[in-house]
Parts: C-alpha cells; structure tokens; sequence
C-alpha cells in the first residue's frame, strides 16, 4: 500500500450518494509516514448529548447554511476542530456517502493528501486528541480488534481498529472498509 495506490483507487470514478437534508462531511487526511501512508485519527471531546462524544474519528461536521457545499464543510470543519486548513492539500477524491445511526444524517468523506503537515491545534472545545496512524497494518487486519458497546441494555460487539490503544469502530471504520476495498 503507497499513496500512489490510493490515488489511483480514488480516480475511478464517482462515489454514491444518498439524499438527506440532514447532511456532514468529514475528512480523511493522509500523509506519508515511515510506514507509508498514515492517516489523521482525532478523539472527539466528552460532550452530554453527543452520539460521538469520545469516538475516534476523522476531522468532520454538520453542514452549515453558509457552507456552499459538503467540500466546504469537510474544510471548515477540518480547520475548526485541529486547527488545519486543507486549501492546499491535494484532494484525492471521496468515498460513497455513509448513513449514520441518527436518523436522516447523512456523512461525505472526502480524503485528502498533505505534503507538509504543520502542527495540530490540539486538545480544544471538540477535539480531545488527533494522532496519525499508519494504514497498512490496518489494511493487512494486523490492527484488527472489536469495540464493546452497550445499547438499551443490551451488550453488542462491533469490529475496529486498534490505534495506539483507542478503536476506530463504527462510521468511521465503515469509510475506512470503503477505502480499502476500493485498493482491493
């Protein structure tokens, strides 16, 4: 796995969308690490009322009314939660729109390469803690763990990701499951 790869598996075409008028987009930033490409992860902020609170995540939001669109979104959203304005970045391309757990909400990942990449602006309001992550053992399922999570009750077991001891699960686990069949 190399950026190149990524690039490629990128450009084949449009991604699927759905229709909502509840509508996010997020942003899969990638870099070249020491052991190829990495990925920025953030843990959201603890916030009562949050579906997300705690999550490991990609940079994102709900869109806005002055957003012109969920490209928009992904950039300001980014910059608002680490402090990184992806103007320059090279935009690869996205990955089908992705329905949530709540209801009508739909998210956009867009996915992003940076060449340099300046410091965070992290821990704020939003964002606990962002680190970068290779994706390689991730696509090779050495990283491969579940999140227990418990609902009404009732315990359930999801699939993830192992990132320095934090699991990506859930939404953003599914637009990585995105990115990575698009490689396969």
């Amino acid at each position: 796995m190399d950026l190149e790869a990524l690039r490629r598996a990128l450009a084949q075409g449009p991604a699927a969308e759905r229709d909502s008028e509840r509508r996010a987009a997020v942003a899969a930033v990638l870099r070249e690490g020491r052991e190829g490409p990495e990925a920025l992860f953030i843990r959201r902020g603890e916030r009562e009322g949050d579906p997300w609170s705690g999550h490991m995540a990609f940079p994102g939001g709900r869109h806005e009314p002055h957003d012109p669109d969920l490209f928009a979104t992904a950039l300001r959203e980014t910059r608002e939660e680490v402090g990184l304005d992806l103007q320059n970045a090279r935009s690869l391309g996205r990955l089908d729109d992705v329905e949530t757990h709540q209801r009508g909400l739909v998210v956009r990942p867009y996915v992003f390469e940076l060449v340099d990449v300046p410091p965070l602006a992290v821990p704020n309001a939003e964002v606990a803690e962002a680190m970068w992550a290779p994706l390689a053992p991730m696509f090779r399922g050495e990283r491969d763990t579940t999140f227990a999570y418990e609902h009404e009750g009732r315990p359930y077991r999801f699939p993830g990701y192992d990132v320095d001891g934090k699991v990506v699960w859930g939404l953003t686990y599914r637009m990585l499951q995105m990115l990575f069949g698009r490689l396969r």
